[in-house]
């Protein structure tokens, strides 16, 4: 039986923030990988343009399964987004002057992946989780719904999800309002029990 393939992305800083949770919580996975599924990560740039190139170079690989994961300040759990959308802008632009991410695309993907019962999963463990309809309408959304559709175009394989996780405790140690975190580990491994349901044999979805 061939082992699952998963390609998990995060990305680097970004503006004031200069960490990003998602990228910490992805080498803390990294110190302690499962020997399955496979696994290959890398690092995206908080840019439209670079990331989607990106995406679309990583993706030829025909991965089984794609991990997207980002940081969400204000969020206190893991939050599994559901659906990507075909709309897309930057934090500096007003609503109005949002555009389409696909001319003619789809208005919107949604995963296929059981999120539900990996929330489940991971909250049994401890660890707040739930999933989530709305992934937003900035880069988070654009590589959920790029990828959605870059595999739908070229007819891979690869089913997605993006995962946005709180803020870790360094990057909100010196805010002067209340924001909520997580640690590392928790986010690390809320990621290493959904790669186990991915690993589970017979489980290829």
């Amino acid at each position: 039986m061939s082992v699952p393939s998963v390609l998990i992305t995060a990305f680097e800083p970004y503006d004031r923030w200069s960490e990003n949770s998602s990228w910490e919580a992805l080498v803390a996975l990294t110190k302690e990988l499962p020997p399955s599924p496979k696994i290959v990560t890398r690092r995206y740039p908080v840019d439209f343009f670079a990331a989607r190139a990106k995406l679309e170079e990583d993706l030829a690989a025909d991965y089984d399964y794609a991990l997207l994961l980002g940081q969400a300040p204000g969020i206190c759990r893991v939050h599994l987004e559901a659906i990507g959308i075909n709309v897309g802008g930057h934090s500096s632009q007003s609503p109005d002057e949002f555009q389409p991410l696909v001319e003619n695309g789809p208005a919107a993907y949604r995963t296929r992946l059981p999120l539900d019962q990996w929330a489940a999963a991971v909250r049994q463990a401890g660890i707040p989780c739930q999933v989530s309809y709305h992934a937003g309408t900035y880069l988070c959304n654009a590589v959920l719904y790029l990828t959605h559709h870059i595999a739908q175009q070229r007819r891979l394989k690869t089913r997605a999800t993006f995962i946005h996780l709180p803020l870790c405790p360094s990057q909100v140690v010196g805010q002067r309002q209340d924001m909520p975190s997580m640690t590392n580990h928790d986010a690390a491994q809320a990621i290493r029990i959904i790669l186990a349901q991915l690993a589970q044999p017979g489980w290829l979805f």
